[in-house]
This record gives structure tokens, sequence and C-alpha cells, in this order.
């Protein structure tokens, strides 16, 4: 079960305390700049990562007079869309409220997820996904500083996959491992780790015990909560 650390109490908390229970997951973005999109990126991992457990969830966005930019910003990341939160009524009886919000953001109510600052915006040309590959490779409670570098690596690594993930798709299909699925599990349920889910996938990447069919059902199941598209390039020529 996912247990968020609760910003206010620093202590960890079940998502979902009921089972099957309705968890809200409340995002608050101000603005439209990287940051704010880092904040609706946080709350897309949560909600991806609630509903691969069975929970499931209403995702809303508090925004400021730039939500349009800020929905355009996030689709162009592979951020699922969140609803208006001023078109909405009342709740619909959750067992738990979660909110997702950047540090220094005034929210009352509920659990809360503190999503520390990207402390310089990507180049205009900088690509998409190797934004959010270079957005998600540090802990949300941890700053981010983007350079081109980084975002060049975030670029070469994302290649490298979806390439990879190609090539094994052509090898019979072999399930997950059951190690590599604890694993996974246990890091993105561990207060949304998600550095370390990336540090499992270059694991298995470089496994020299394990079948390739293995290693593309794994990276596919991860997907699932990275939202990386890993699975882009199959089909294309050799």
């Amino acid at each position: 079960m996912l247990r968020i650390i609760d910003a206010r109490t620093r202590e960890p908390v079940d998502a979902a305390p009921a089972r099957r229970g309705l968890t809200r997951v409340q995002v608050h973005a101000s603005g439209s700049g990287t940051t704010d999109l880092r904040v609706l990126l946080v709350g897309d991992l949560l909600v991806r990562t609630l509903e691969l457990g069975g929970t499931p969830v209403w995702a809303l966005l508090t925004g400021g007079d730039r939500q349009a930019e800020l929905r355009a910003g996030a689709t162009a990341l592979g951020i699922r869309p969140f609803e208006d939160s001023t078109d909405v009524g009342a709740g619909l009886g959750e067992s738990q409220v979660v909110h997702v919000a950047a540090e220094g953001e005034a929210v009352t109510g509920g659990v809360r997820i503190t999503v520390a600052p990207v402390e310089s915006g990507p180049p205009d040309h900088s690509d998409p996904a190797a934004l959010r590959l270079a957005l998600i490779t540090r802990h949300h409670s941890a700053p981010v500083r983007l350079e081109p570098a980084g975002l060049d690596e975030a670029g070469a690594t994302l290649a490298r996959w979806r390439t990879a993930v190609a090539r094994w798709a052509r090898q019979p299909s072999r399930p997950v491992p059951d190690g590599v699925r604890e694993r996974l599990r246990e890091a993105w349920e561990a207060d949304l780790d998600v550095p370390r889910v990336l540090e499992v996938l270059r694991g298995v990447e470089s496994d020299p015990e394990l079948a390739d069919g293995a290693r593309f059902e794994t990276y596919a199941y991860a997907d699932r909560l990275l939202g990386l598209d890993l699975t882009s390039d199959l089909g294309a020529p050799s």
C-alpha cells in the first residue's frame, strides 16, 4: 500500500486508508512555470500509483489565472487531465484527501505532499519526454536544477531505453520476475520514490541473467507509473 510522508507532521500516512475507498488528489498550482508543472507531474505520479494499487481516485486541479498555459504544458509532458476544482460540487465521500502543492503554498485539511522547486527553466527546444524524465530523477522533496547537460542525458537515456524495449519485444515474452516486481512496488509505494524505480530499471537493463522478454515486460509495467512512452518504438525498423 502506498504510504506518503505528510509534510505537516513528517509522519508516514496511508494514501488510501480504507480498502477500495476513494482518494481525492487535489493539486494546487497557481502559475504555469516549470515548478508548477512539477507539482502537477507529482500529482500525476500519485494518481498513477494509487490506480496501480486498485484505489479509485478523484483528481482535481486548483489553478490560478494561467491555467490554460499550465494544462497545455501538462499535456506536452504526458500528464493526464485533472478536473477543474471550480467546476465540481461537494466531495464524493472520499476516505482520504491528499493535497499536492509547492513549498510555501497555503492549503488546509487533508494530507499534504510538498514539492520542491525547479531552480531553472528548460531551454525552449527541450524534448517534453526528456523534461519529464529529468523532473522525476530526483525525489519530489528535493529541488531540481535543470541544465542542458542533464536534459541531454535524459534524452539519451530515453532513446536508449525505447530502442532496447523495441528490440526486447521481438523475443518471446516472459513475466516480470517476482523479485523485480516487488522492488518496483516497494519503491513507488514508499513516498513515491520514483528515483529508486529508475534504479531498478537500470539494474534490469544490465542484468545478464534476465531474458529479453522479461526486460520488455518489466519496462512496460513500470511505464504505467513513469508515463515515458517507453514502447513508442515498437514496430520501428531495426
